[in-house]
């Protein structure tokens, strides 16, 4: 079969880079199509691909500017040429999903999130604008959320990166799906046997992270914290930062990322995130997460039991606890949970830590997409010979 694989942006390797690694180890023939590639920026297995690209690329600026362009994002989608293609793969939070296929070829999407932009996050995006574009924006948002809802049904199955991402795209898009977690390379990360004085934060700086909150609880506690990310609001953050105990130390490299990993105290995650590959990589340091009790980390973290204003619920006698949750998005939580880690320390055992993240190894989720593919195009396949055979018997 030709494959077609496409992917919404290639401007650096995030989480859904790491997936789109591996949907090209099985594919190494496949054509991707994206909006825009920024060459050298990627893995070696993904810049040695056929790499084809949108009208976006060429736009003034758009290897830095690109979110600018969204409103073009549905028409450039569009505007790639599906039809030589049995199977497309599409790697989407934004608009990859849309592409036009043929009608008998089988298109299966592995979907970080509906498009954010336009609706849990929508209110979050809007409060950063400047006044022209809050003007502006819910003309641009209602229109996309029309085109992503209308552009699902394009899509033959769903696979969905978490029962987060899962409840969210039955609601948006009224479809059922498959959850498979998405890949870590849990051999990278190892745990150390000394731990330093530090808690550490590995995230984009952008607004719905919610890295002010824990920037103002750390300037209140004044314990040392290091930041390790780039992004758009960096330079608010560092404002914001009037402890001298906190550091930005921009983005890393794989070497000096795993030794920050495994010498922390904790890790700090206080936003929303529809999976959380820090998560497990902090823990496959051996390390705990002190989060945000929402989102992709109900499914990916085990928390003490911690006094009642810090986490709601319970825990197993059995399971050995990876983090610490707090339920209230603000400094105040945050700060009262990293005390009571402070004294709960003890209970955290790295060798157990780490050995809770083996289920979400790199090479079992090569083989539960792999299989997932298989099943999903045989199955695509005798659906299309049965309507086919349908159609000849009422003809003839």
């Amino acid at each position: 079969m030709k494959v077609a694989i496409i992917h919404d942006w290639l401007t650096g390797m995030r989480g859904g880079e790491k997936c789109l690694e591996v949907f090209c180890e099985l594919f190494p023939d496949a054509n991707i199509f994206t909006l825009l590639h920024n060459k050298g920026k990627l893995s070696e297995t993904i810049e040695r691909m056929d790499i084809k690209t949108s009208f976006i690329q060429k736009l003034p600026f758009a290897e830095k500017k690109y979110r600018n362009y969204l409103p073009l994002f549905p028409t450039a989608i569009e505007q790639f040429d599906m039809r030589d293609f049995d199977f497309i793969l599409s790697s989407s939070h934004c608009v990859a999903k849309g592409v036009i296929s043929p009608p008998e070829s089988c298109h299966i999407c592995y979907c970080y999130t509906p498009m954010r932009y336009v609706w849990d996050l929508y209110q979050d995006y809007l409060r950063e604008r400047g006044w022209l574009m809050k003007k502006i924006a819910p003309y641009i948002s209602n229109y996309l959320r029309v085109w992503d809802v209308d552009s699902s049904s394009r899509v033959d199955y769903f696979v969905a990166i978490s029962e987060h991402v899962k409840r969210r795209i039955t609601k948006y898009y009224r479809r059922d799906c498959d959850v498979i977690y998405p890949p870590v390379d849990i051999e990278i990360f190892q745990p150390s046997s000394s731990i330093e004085d530090y808690y550490l934060i590995v995230s984009a700086s952008v607004p719905y992270k919610r890295l002010d909150i824990a920037i103002e609880a750390f300037n209140r506690l004044g314990y040392p914290l290091k930041v390790i990310g780039t992004g758009p609001d960096e330079k608010r953050l560092k404002a914001i930062a009037k402890s001298t105990e906190i550091e930005f130390l921009g983005w890393q490299p794989q070497h000096s990322l795993r030794d920050y990993y495994s010498k922390c105290k904790a890790l700090i995650f206080p936003g929303v995130e529809d999976f959380g590959i820090t998560v497990l990589e902090a823990q496959a340091s051996g390390r705990p997460v002190i989060a945000y009790g929402k989102g992709g980390v109900l499914e990916t973290v085990i928390p003490l039991n911690t006094p009642q204003s810090i986490v709601y619920g319970s825990q197993p006698d059995n399971e050995i606890p990876t983090g610490i949750f707090f339920y209230e998005q603000t400094p105040e939580a945050l700060i009262e949970a990293i005390k009571y880690f402070e004294k709960a320390i003890d209970f955290f055992d790295s060798t157990r830590t780490r050995d809770h993240v083996v289920a979400f190894d790199r090479t079992k989720f090569k083989e539960r997409i792999k299989r997932f593919i298989e099943q999903r195009y045989e199955e695509h396949t005798r659906e299309s010979n049965l309507r086919r055979e349908r159609i000849y018997a009422k003809e003839t």
